[in-house]
């Protein structure tokens, strides 16, 4: 239900006390009290058949007795009575609950099931079970447990745990830090961190939004609202439990490093969040969200009076991956002239232990103006011949001045060791954040470098694919195909490595000898061209071979070969006559002098689905544990990025007489990996270890597949998180005149055909599609458009059949409710009037139909009478814009289309 009457809950009108008591300590007492000393303007009703009068209010014996229905309803009763209020809520039309009532149980047959069913038929939205409350100060509501009420401020915290908000609300209490919102989420049988983060991001009021999480439920729903908000501002979150093992045992070494803490790293990472480790952590995030806007650049000044203190904060800033400014010459001029001769002269600028409030104004004022650096860290350590309030003092003043005169606002941030109030205060008045150790003010610095780094990322457009890369999908589907219908859950060597090769996916050659003399005469060309050869047994019912002895490496002769499976044949007769043995595979060896070693492979995770794995190789893999995660789709950028958060991606390199390994060759692996996971949801697990990779490119050495019969349905793969490029709707148009246009879903590696084609629409039609002239085609403005969440958004593009030019192309971009979809829609100026632009629309419409949304709108200038034209010939309801006369608003039910040819007659 996403933001679905969210505003009433974080705005209500009017607020009900289900559970009220007059009994001290009692949660109803403290829910009404929190209430009425917050100062909500609203009204506020006690509600209890036991009471007449509570606290000087009148008390209503139900929801139902009640003046009008309530916008919002605490409920603070014993377990077995929430689902009768739950019912009473909904029949009165009151908008949300706050369930602060544990013990509801969870799963089918639970009382918070059944609460949870009723809800969702009145169309009530519910905060809990078992949670403090929410808090909106702006609203001055404050309908929560927590032992005091927030400041208002412009950071949003969504806690699974109650005591985690509450005790961020009591640390903000004493740093002066402000919140738009705080929402304890308890057993979150409704309201989510989706939803949540659905609504902040289009809150004005709230600038950064800070997460506490225990478990997601829902991934697919999570990392689409995550990566929306992340988008928008920043989102900081710490995950509990980050040592907990996954609850089954792996059966690969890719299934055993892809543990659920590495998931939800890959998570936040693939989404833009910014991950926190603690509450110190989360709390930093908030002492410097709350005050300082995400900035760009990283390079740091600090601004000391003790020099081992800033020798800390550099070293810090050295391992947390920052940069250390330099001092350009004119600033070692300006400070030459105002410090003692002993200053240090470099970065830290150590401006001596007896600095006073007027050194401190001066070497501040020359960072500030100086080009190397992009922020500044003030550190004071207490000494006997200073004053630290007024060396703070000296500071503010100095900020203060900057930013009155119109100096661009360069960030400053503070850390007193051993802060005292005073200290304390002057910050808080200019909104310095300020910091008690070097490390923490260190940290909050980098925390935004991340943020703003993250963005930057997710931005980024990817270099393009191969354009021979053609997976055989059909022969890889009918290999899976016939495991499954063999109740078998792992695929032999032969059907890896066919599988493998449907996907282009290099592979040292397997093939099957059913007898000794076979074996040998395989081995042949092998041996004739001077290599060596490996056999092995081949049986479904034997999955460790080398247990009976099946597996003989480093053969040289046929003769050898031959003995070699003759006595596989007979151990296996021998220590396992049950087993089905379908004969001996014989490879070549695979020896590359100056190759490393890596892994790659899928792992299927519990909550976030397939996860693409790149580590180091070999037989240690799992003692070496040097991996990393990504959530698929891929693409190459993605790709080179998880290679680089390994240790291993260092010898990837050149170094002494090894050459450089090709690193775009190990990307295409792993994009190609993703994209086998995209089309065979029922891969459950692949591990090549090792992929061997040299200058001359990779080669997986083994391989080992695991399937089973996926039975989820839905949109997309039934288990990505991501949802990845829907291939499906790809197609072939024929136009009015008889020309082919190419019609697919727009790709991240877009951005270059996207900048030719609007170098071919003219001034006139551009100002008719964005409202305003649009002359600066920038990068960012171009990743927008074609970098899309799928699960929100599609754009189809459409390209000349014979020239590969793009024509044109429609967007729509679904709500956060999945409801109402918004389109637009440009075309090449000249190919106008030969239907590519009613086929683009029908995709659309249909696209939206099939994704269940309601209504498809759009924005059209009055004078645009083509499209107005095209709309109500497709049954498009026009209707004049309220607030702007020159624009129509343009209005389809979905699910009133009948279907259509995409080509009119």
């Amino acid at each position: 239900m996403s933001t679905y009457r969210l505003d009433k809950l974080f705005s209500p009108r009017s607020v009900a006390v289900v559970g009220a008591s007059p009994r001290s300590g009692s949660l109803g007492l403290t829910f009404l009290r929190n209430l009425v000393e917050g100062g909500f303007a609203g009204a506020i009703h006690p509600v209890n058949p036991h009471h007449r009068e509570i606290e000087g209010r009148t008390c209503y014996p139900s929801i139902a007795r009640l003046p009008e229905a309530p916008d919002v309803v605490v409920v603070a009763v014993p377990p077995s009575s929430v689902p009768a209020v739950i019912e009473e809520a909904g029949r009165c039309g009151v908008a949300a609950a706050v369930i602060a009532t544990s013990g509801l149980g969870y799963g089918p047959g639970s009382l918070s099931e059944k609460v949870r069913l009723t809800a969702r038929r009145y169309g009530l939205r519910l905060v809990g079970p078992n949670c403090i409350g929410v808090i909106a100060p702006r609203a001055r509501l404050n309908a929560s447990f927590a032992a005091r009420s927030a400041l208002p401020g412009d950071l949003a915290l969504v806690s699974q745990s109650g005591a985690v908000a509450a005790g961020l609300v009591e640390w903000a209490a004493q740093r002066q830090v402000g919140f738009s919102a705080i929402v304890s989420l308890g057993d979150k049988i409704d309201v989510d961190f989706s939803d949540c983060l659905d609504f902040f991001s289009g809150d004005a009021g709230t600038r950064a939004i800070l997460l506490y999480i225990e478990s997601i439920d829902n991934a697919k729903k999570f990392m689409s609202a995550a990566r929306a908000a992340a988008r928008t501002k920043p989102v900081v979150a710490i995950k509990a439990g980050r040592h907990a093992q996954g609850a089954r045992a792996a059966a690969t070494h890719t299934g055993a490093m892809a543990g659920s803490d590495a998931v939800y790293e890959a998570a936040f990472r693939r989404a833009g969040v910014l991950r926190v480790l603690d509450l110190d952590q989360l709390f930093a995030a908030a002492e410097t969200l709350g005050r300082q806007k995400p900035f760009p650049g990283k390079r740091l000044a600090i601004l000391t009076n003790g020099g081992g203190v800033g020798v800390l904060a550099v070293d810090r800033l050295v391992d947390l991956g920052g940069t250390l400014a330099g001092l350009s010459e004119e600033t070692r001029r300006r400070l030459d002239a105002v410090l003692p001769p002993t200053w240090s002269r470099s970065n830290p600028v150590d401006i001596i232990g007896d600095a006073d409030p007027e050194r401190y104004a001066a070497a501040l004022e020359s960072l500030l103006s100086d080009p190397d650096n992009d922020a500044i860290l003030i550190l004071n350590v207490p000494t006997a011949v200073t004053n630290a309030p007024n060396a703070a003092a000296a500071v503010a003043d100095t900020v203060r001045r900057s930013r009155a005169g119109g100096f661009a606002q360069k960030p400053v941030f503070a850390a007193w060791i051993g802060e005292d109030a005073e200290s304390a205060r002057v910050f808080e008045e200019l909104r310095i954040p300020h910091f008690a150790t070097e490390a923490d003010a260190v940290r909050g610095f980098m925390q935004l470098v991340r943020y703003r780094e993250a963005q930057t990322e997710l931005m980024e457009t990817p270099d393009s694919l191969p354009h021979d890369f053609a997976p055989d999908t059909a022969a890889a589907q009918a290999i899976v195909r016939g495991v499954l219908d063999q109740n078998r859950h792992w695929l032999d060597p032969l059907e890896v490595n066919a599988l493998l090769r449907a996907y282009d996916i290099p592979a040292a050659p397997v093939h099957l000898a059913t007898t000794p003399d076979e074996a040998a005469e395989v081995a042949r060309p092998i041996i004739a061209e001077g290599g060596t050869v490996a056999v092995k047994i081949l049986s479904p019912d034997i999955v460790h071979k080398s247990d009976i002895g099946g597996v003989k490496l480093d053969l040289t002769t046929e003769e050898a070969v031959r003995r070699a499976a003759m006595d596989i044949f007979e151990r296996a007769a021998r220590l396992r006559p049950d087993a089905a043995v379908k004969g001996v595979t014989v490879q070549p060896m695979v020896r590359r002098a100056k190759a490393r070693e890596l892994i790659v492979g899928l792992a299927d995770d519990p909550s976030f689905g397939p996860i693409v794995l790149f580590g180091r190789g070999g037989t240690a893999v799992e003692v070496i544990n040097d991996k990393a995660l990504a959530l698929p789709p891929l693409d190459l950028k993605l790709a080179h990025d998880l290679i680089a958060r390994t240790r291993v991606s260092r010898i990837l390199k050149g170094y002494r007489d090894v050459p450089a390994a090709d690193e775009r060759a190990i990307a295409l692996v792993l994009v190609k990996l993703a994209q086998l996971a995209a089309d065979l949801p029922d891969i459950r697990e692949i591990d090549i270890n090792p992929l061997l990779a040299d200058q001359d490119g990779v080669i997986a050495v083994d391989a080992r597949i695991a399937v089973m019969a996926e039975t989820r349905k839905g949109r997309g793969h039934p288990r990505f998180a991501v949802r990845p490029y829907p291939k499906e709707w790809e197609r072939t148009v024929v136009l009015r005149n008889g020309r082919e246009a190419f019609v697919r879903p727009v790709r991240p590696e877009d951005e270059a055909e996207f900048r030719r084609f609007f170098e071919r629409v003219t001034p006139e039609d551009l100002r008719l599609r964005f409202f305003a002239p649009v002359r600066d085609f920038s990068h960012t403005f171009l990743a927008r458009l074609t970098q899309l969440d799928y699960a929100r958004a599609i754009a189809f593009v459409a390209f000349d059949r014979e020239t590969g030019e793009m024509m044109g192309a429609v967007r729509l971009h679904a709500d956060a409710n999945h409801e109402t979809g918004e389109y637009g829609i440009l075309l090449r100026s000249d190919l106008k009037g030969i239907g590519l632009g009613w086929s683009l629309m029908r995709m659309m419409i249909e696209w939206a139909r099939v994704e269940g949304l309601r209504v498809v709108e759009g924005q059209v200038l009055r004078e645009n009478v083509t499209m107005l034209d095209m709309c109500r010939q497709l049954g498009f309801s026009i209707r004049i814009d309220p607030d702007d006369p020159e624009l129509r608003i343009v209005t389809l039910p979905v699910g009133d289309v009948a279907d259509m040819e995409l080509i009119p007659t």
